[in-house]
């Protein structure tokens, strides 16, 4: 899906969608509350603010690589959205044999960076991990389905989207009532330096990590002065298309699809022709580039890497720091 405009303003089709919102909201609520059976490993858990695009999977990604520098072994958990392999048993991933529709686009991102774990049972993921030598789990997506206790939760906020307006799905953008998010994290991620995240920042009474963006260097030196066509199957495509044009790529078309969208041949053709009339190159954000696999060379797709920096990483490395149960040593210094 995308994103409906309305779900950044309260006006009246929120309003009029309020009653089925407030629903949702009370269901997400409980579910936040819920006691939840504890894991065998340190278990961080990282939650997006609303429906998508709030930069969950680059913070996942960024915290795997600050655990494995710090000599941890992380592992990442994830239920492999829109996967099509069916079943709740647990499985690693492996990146030479499994595709997106295997196992998510998301997974084959987070594979890059340390093992993952694919399954709808996070404690049987958890063990699986534990068994293959994991020190510590990481779940991209467990926040708001509350199976695992967590003992530390990030919640990803996209700056410049903020809450959208404050409303549950589907009313807005919000899969869980605001001030239950807020309770229920220990420490909120802003990621860019927009009003609604700053403004979020300064009221909630929350640790706040600042974070951002950043183009891999060597594929943004390749973008400057490049005409280029953009498409983006994502949950807010525009900020792709911003970071292209700040790297200095001349955007000639930008070419929008739904969230997690599965490429046609339809859709190859449509880019191939827009290629062709602007000579332009194509350009593409990784998660899409995993989905489209083998036809990257095909049809000459460039992508633009992108990863999550930190602006001041202090409190986080102190949170890191401070993973343990009750009757388990600390994790070493990061």
């Amino acid at each position: 899906m995308r994103a409906p405009a309305f779900w950044r303003d309260d006006g009246a089709a929120a309003r009029l969608l309020s009653p089925l919102g407030a629903l949702y909201g009370a269901i997400a609520r409980k579910r936040l509350a819920r006691d939840a059976a504890r894991a065998n490993l340190p278990t961080i858990v990282i939650g997006g603010l609303s429906a998508g695009g709030d930069g969950k999977t680059p913070l996942a990604i960024a915290i795997a690589q600050r655990l494995k520098t710090a000599g941890e072994r992380p592992a990442l958990l994830t239920r492999g959205y829109r996967r099509r392999r069916g079943g709740t048993s647990s499985f690693v991933v492996d990146v030479t044999r499994h595709g997106a529709d295997e196992i998510g686009d998301e997974a084959l991102l987070l594979a890059r960076v340390a093992p993952t774990i694919v399954g709808a049972d996070r404690l049987a993921s958890a063990d699986l991990a534990q068994r293959l030598g994991a020190t510590v789990v990481i779940l991209d997506d467990g926040f708001h389905s509350r199976r695992v206790a967590p003992d530390l939760t990030l919640i990803a906020i996209d700056s410049d989207y903020g809450a959208g307006n404050r409303r549950c799905i589907p009313a807005g953008p919000l899969r869980a009532p605001f001030d239950a998010q807020l309770a229920a994290a220990d420490m909120l991620v802003v990621i860019g330096d927009g009003l609604p995240g700053r403004d979020i920042a300064a009221r909630a009474n929350k640790p706040i990590l600042a974070a951002r963006l950043a183009p891999d260097a060597n594929a943004a030196d390749a973008m400057q002065g490049a005409r280029v066509v953009a498409f983006a199957g994502i949950a807010r495509p525009q900020k792709f298309f911003n970071l292209l044009e700040a790297s200095g790529a001349d955007v000639a078309a930008r070419v929008s699809f739904g969230d997690h969208r599965r490429f046609t041949q339809r859709d190859y053709a449509t880019l191939s022709m827009l290629r062709r009339a602007h000579g332009a190159r194509l350009v593409t954000t990784e998660k899409d580039a995993a989905r489209i696999g083998g036809q990257l060379a095909t049809l000459g797709v460039d992508t633009l890497p992108v990863t999550l920096v930190f602006d001041d990483a202090i409190i986080l490395d102190e949170a890191l720091r401070g993973l343990r149960k009750a009757d388990e040593p600390r994790l070493s210094d990061p």
